[in-house]
């Protein structure tokens, strides 16, 4: 039997934390930022843990646990 693959575009979008919940980094932070004010531009950075429903996704993509 083949090996499991993981999926490449979840792989570069979460990773996961130590006690194995998914984080992702927030949305709308890429381009045109010159409209976007700076407190909103802040509010952005850093990550986030995802929702429950999106978990159980995230873990049949990457079977590895992302390590």
């Amino acid at each position: 039997m083949t090996k499991m693959k993981s999926h490449s575009g979840a792989k570069k979008r979460f990773r996961f934390s130590a006690t194995g919940k998914a984080k992702r980094k927030f949305s709308h932070k890429n381009h045109i930022l010159t409209k976007k004010n700076a407190d909103r531009v802040r509010k952005l950075r850093g990550t986030t843990v995802v929702s429950k429903p999106d978990q159980i996704h995230i873990e049949l993509m990457l079977p590895h646990g992302g390590r």
